[in-house]
C-alpha cells in the first residue's frame, strides 16, 4: 500500500530539502577540483556559477558539472556581464603564479590582485561563508595582508572575518603531500567555523594504494582525435580519467637514465656519463629531480609539469618512465566520473592546478556542519 502525503505535506518536504540546499559560487574554477569535493562530502551543494578563465578548464567543468553552470571568461568580464546571484558560499583559488615559490615571483603581477575581484563578488552575492585556497606562500604576501586589512572596521568586507591556516592535503586522506593556504571566511553575525580536524595523521595514503588497480604498463603516447565543441571551440575529448592512460616519447638519453635510478633513487644516483652538465659536480641541491615516487609515502605535490622527469620527483616508482596523466588525476583523488577536455598540456595544467579533491571534501564537511 502507497502511502499518499496530502499536498500541504508535499509542499513543506519541497520547502524542507530547498531549505537544505546550500547555493554556491566556484570562481577560478578550473577543472572543478573544489567542486568535487565540496559534492564528495554533501549532495546539499548546488553550484549556480562557476568562472573559469581558460577555454579548456571551463569545458571540463562544463564536461563534468553541466555546460550551463560555466562563465568562460575573467572574473572582471563575469562581474560587468551577469547579475551576480545570492549564495550562501563562495568557493575559489585566485591564481597564483605572481608569489609562488617556483621559479621568479612577481609581486606585480596582476593576477596576484585578482582577489579583489573576489572580494567585489562577496559584496554582490552577500554569502553566509566564503573559502579562499592558495599556495601555502600565499599567507606571507602582501595580498594576504590587504585581504586581512579589508576585513577590518574601516574595510569594504568589513562585514565580514576569517580563520586561516595552512593544511596539508594528505592530512585529509590525499594520495599527496601538498601544502595549501585556506582561509575560511564567515558573516561576522555566524559562528565560526574552524579548520576541518584531521583525519589520516600518522596514516598517510601512499602512492601504492593509489595505483592498486592501475596496469603499470603504458603503449599509448597521444590521445585519440575525437573533439567536442565548447563555447564556440572545438577541443579535444570528452575522455574519461582511464583514457589519460598514456606516455611520452622519450630520447633514448632519458630511457638510459631512468634504467639506472634505483626504486626511491634521484639524478644523483646517476652515472657521470649520464649526467646533464649542469649536474656534474652539483652534489647537492633537490633531491627530486629526476626521482621515483616512493612506494609507501605519499606522493610529491603533483604540479602541471608532472609529465616532466627533470621537473621533479615524477617517475613511477618502477617502470621507467613518468606517471601518467590518468596517474596524476587519480593522485589528486579525482573520481572515475570526472571529465577531463583538451589537449595533453592542456588537462596536466588542469590536473596539476587542482585542488585535491579529499582536501576540498573535508573543507565541505566543514561548512556543511555549520549551514
Amino acid at each position: 500500500m502507497t502511502l499518499q502525503l496530502p499536498a500541504e505535506a508535499d509542499a513543506t518536504l519541497a520547502s524542507d530539502r530547498a531549505a537544505q540546499t546550500i547555493t554556491m559560487l566556484d570562481l577560478f574554477a578550473g577543472a572543478g577540483g573544489l567542486t568535487a569535493g565540496f559534492h564528495a562530502a554533501s549532495d546539499r551543494f548546488r553550484v549556480k556559477r562557476a568562472v573559469e578563465l581558460d577555454t579548456a578548464a571551463a569545458a571540463t567543468y562544463a564536461a563534468t558539472f553541466g555546460e550551463d553552470l560555466v562563465y568562460r571568461g575573467g572574473i572582471e568580464d563575469w562581474l560587468r556581464d551577469e547579475d551576480v546571484p545570492n549564495v550562501d558560499l563562495i568557493v575559489g583559488g585566485p591564481p597564483c603564479q605572481g608569489f609562488s615559490m617556483l621559479g621568479k615571483r612577481d609581486t606585480t603581477d596582476r593576477r596576484n590582485y585578482l582577489w579583489q575581484e573576489y572580494a567585489a563578488t562577496i559584496l554582490r552575492a552577500q554569502p553566509k561563508y566564503f573559502v579562499v585556497e592558495n599556495v601555502a606562500a600565499f599567507a606571507k604576501s602582501q595580498q594576504f595582508r590587504d585581504f586581512t586589512e579589508s576585513t577590518q572596521p574601516d574595510g569594504i568586507l568589513r562585514d565580514y572575518t576569517f580563520e586561516w591556516g595552512i593544511l596539508n592535503a594528505a592530512d585529509y586522506g590525499a594520495f599527496q603531500a601538498r601544502k595549501r593556504a585556506i582561509l575560511i571566511g564567515r558573516s561576522r553575525d555566524l559562528p565560526e567555523v574552524g579548520m576541518p580536524e584531521p583525519t589520516h595523521l600518522g596514516r598517510h595514503r601512499t602512492v601504492r594504494q593509489a595505483f592498486t588497480n592501475i596496469v603499470p604498463t603504458v603503449t599509448e603516447t597521444r590521445l585519440d582525435g575525437r573533439t567536442k565543441r565548447f563555447f564556440g571551440v572545438d577541443l579535444p575529448g570528452v575522455f574519461h580519467p582511464f583514457e589519460l592512460h598514456f606516455g611520452r616519447e622519450y630520447a633514448e638519453i632519458s630511457k638510459l637514465r631512468f634504467q639506472e635510478i634505483p626504486e626511491g633513487g634521484n639524478r644523483f644516483d646517476l652515472p657521470d656519463r649520464l649526467k646533464a652538465r649542469c649536474w656534474l659536480g652539483h652534489t647537492n641541491g633537490s633531491g627530486d629531480v629526476m626521482g621515483r615516487l616512493h612506494w609507501d609515502k605519499p606522493s610529491v605535490t603533483i604540479r602541471t609539469e608532472f609529465f616532466k622527469p627533470e621537473k621533479g620527483r615524477y617517475l613511477h616508482p618502477t617502470e621507467h618512465r613518468a606517471i601518467t596523466h590518468y596517474e596524476a588525476a587519480v593522485l589528486q583523488g579525482f573520481p572515475d566520473t570526472h571529465r577531463f577536455v583538451g589537449s595533453k598540456t592542456a588537462i596536466a595544467r588542469q590536473i596539476g592546478n587542482a585542488v585535491p579533491v579529499p582536501l576540498g571534501a573535508a573543507i565541505g564537511q566543514q561548512i556543511a556542519s555549520v549551514l
